[in-house]
């Protein structure tokens, strides 16, 4: 490894099990319809992934015994491992921990619940951290949160006491950030699909694209398209 350009994505991800993900879509989509929609944001986020050059990849999967359902999905060069933590900062925090003590120079971390987020957002906060034009890169939710962290070196205190599931979590880490002298740069604000209505924005904005095509989102939205409810505000596609 070549540690002055060694770059890693990791995706956080959990097992698409109905009743354990994507709860907030309750109950406009049954258990079994968020789990099945969840799994397709998981395969859509691994196609994109996949589609990054000279960078490692690799996926941060919950619950521990999950292994064998992400190597189901994960065909094409991702490193698997489970996460370790008590929340999502401690998760975080030891994903940065473990994979800068590899010698990475620089780690993204981000999430899966934004399935047609750009690979070339995710390539840009490499671009910003390898060329020193930032130590820590957040890209912005429209709910307050962030879809992803990229970092240089780990910044612990940008991982305690945060709001989690919050509007303000990362209102909270700039001020971090802003108190302990670290310099953040800020990708391109992006919609993670955490409700119905983002749901509904999501079909709405992709509707008239072609599942014959090759685009980023497209299983996402073909599962969405079979949804009954999606088709009683939309009609069929």
């Amino acid at each position: 490894m070549d540690t002055k350009t060694a770059k890693l994505l990791v995706v956080v991800a959990k097992e698409p099990v109905p009743g354990k993900v994507k709860t907030r879509f309750y109950p406009a989509l049954s258990p079994i319809d968020a789990a099945g929609l969840y799994r397709c944001f998981l395969l859509d986020r691994i196609a994109g992934v996949s589609a990054l050059t000279g960078i490692d990849i690799a996926i941060a999967y919950t619950p521990e015994e999950a292994r064998k359902t992400f190597a189901e999905f994960a065909l094409g060069g991702f490193e698997l491992f489970a996460q370790r933590g008590k929340n999502l900062g401690e998760r975080l925090h030891n994903i940065f921990l473990d994979k800068f003590d590899l010698g990475y120079s620089a780690v993204s971390i981000v999430d899966s619940d934004s399935p047609d987020l750009p690979k070339a957002l995710m390539e840009d906060s490499f671009q910003l951290l390898l060329t020193r034009q930032a130590e820590v890169v957040f890209g912005p939710c429209h709910d307050g949160g962030y879809y992803l962290v990229g970092m240089r070196r780990l910044h612990p205190e940008l991982f305690r006491n945060i709001p989690w599931s919050t509007d303000n979590v990362l209102s909270t880490s700039l001020e971090k950030a802003r108190k302990l002298g670290v310099h953040v740069k800020l990708l391109t604000l992006w919609n993670d699909l955490d409700t119905f209505e983002d749901l509904l924005a999501f079909y709405n904005k992709y509707k008239n694209r072609r599942l014959s095509d090759d685009w980023v989102g497209k299983q996402t939205f073909d599962f969405l398209s079979r949804i009954e409810k999606i088709n009683t505000y939309f009609g069929s596609p």
